[in-house]
């Protein structure tokens, strides 16, 4: 731990949340980015909206970066938040180039935003097992943020010819991801 700190958790529980908390971190970094990539190469139907509906995402992003950052300062952690570092510890794959029209993007946009779910989801049992309730509602606050950016997303797909699934289809399924080392 860098710095010290008093709220009433083992250290060693503390010490697991900070590498929690920076792999959230890194991956919200890397969203943002993506986010803000797809909001700056959307071209064709719907630009508009589009357009507007990635800056909301990408603003919210940022928001559960400074969150995950000033948590991890609360329990005497180093903030890891460099773009570098974040390209390194991210659990995002890199966005797809390739995308060039709005489904594209969206497409791409609801599987990095449903990995990112995946990852704080996969945090907020860790902070359960750590029995730290705080940070346990603070993933659960952004999860929900989260998942409701998701469904916006989705809804942009819904209809399109680029969905390639029906109604009768079943929903994906995104694997659960635990972040970074597990303890």
């Amino acid at each position: 731990m860098k710095f010290p700190s008093h709220i009433n958790l083992p250290r060693e529980a503390r010490e697991e949340l900070v590498e929690l908390l920076n792999t959230c971190l890194a991956t919200a970094i890397d969203l943002h980015w993506q986010v803000k990539q797809a909001h700056w190469n959307i071209r064709g139907r719907d630009f508009i909206s589009r357009h507007e509906l990635f800056d909301t995402v990408a603003d919210h992003v940022r928001k559960h970066a400074d969150d995950f950052a000033e948590r991890a300062g609360n329990l005497g952690g180093y903030a890891q938040g460099t773009i570098r570092l974040a390209a390194k510890n991210s659990e995002l794959e890199e966005y797809d180039l390739s995308a060039v029209n709005g489904d594209d993007h969206v497409r791409v946009l609801v599987d990095r935003v449903a990995n990112y779910a995946s990852v704080v989801r996969a945090g907020i049992q860790r902070c359960d097992e750590a029995d730290d309730p705080v940070t346990t509602d603070l993933l659960t606050r952004i999860l929900g943020e989260v998942e409701q950016d998701l469904w916006f997303l989705e809804s942009h797909l819904y209809g399109s010819d680029a969905t390639a699934r029906d109604e009768s289809s079943p929903p994906i399924i995104h694997e659960e991801r635990t972040p970074g080392p597990s303890a």
